[in-house]
C-alpha cells in the first residue's frame, strides 16, 4: 500500500507526534492552515467516511475522545478550536486514509 499516513504510522516517514495510544496518532500537519494545525488518523486504514463501520467506528470514536485532550495540551481547548474531515474528491480529501484535522490558535472563518 502506498498510504502516506500508513508509512507515517509505521516510522517510513517521521512526524512530529503530538498525540498517540494504541488505536490513534496526533502529529503536526507539514502544511499548517492555522497557528496550531494536528491531524488525527486511525492506526488501521479506513479510506474515507464512507467506510466506516461497525467493525472500524471504535477507531472514530477514539478520535472524538482523544481530541479534547489533544485541545487542552495544545492550549487550546477554552478558546476553541475546528475538526474538518474530507471525504471524497469533491470533499478535497488528499490522502485515501480517513483523518481529522484540528485547526486552532485564531478565530476561524464563518465562511467554508
Amino acid at each position: 500500500m502506498d498510504c502516506i499516513f500508513c508509512k507515517i504510522l509505521n516510522k517510513e516517514i517521521p512526524s512530529n507526534v503530538v498525540f498517540e495510544n494504541d488505536k490513534i496518532l496526533a502529529f503536526y500537519d507539514i502544511a499548517p492552515q492555522a497557528p496550531i494545525h494536528v491531524v488525527i488518523i486511525p492506526k488501521i486504514h479506513i479510506s474515507s467516511a464512507n467506510e466506516v463501520n461497525e467493525e472500524n467506528s471504535k477507531y472514530i470514536s477514539e478520535i472524538f475522545t482523544a481530541i479534547p485532550e489533544i485541545a487542552k495540551k495544545l492550549g487550546i481547548a477554552d478558546s476553541g478550536y475546528r475538526i474538518i474531515n474530507n471525504c471524497g474528491r469533491d470533499g478535497c480529501q488528499s490522502v485515501e486514509h480517513i483523518h481529522f484535522h484540528m485547526l486552532g490558535g485564531r478565530k476561524m472563518s464563518e465562511i467554508f
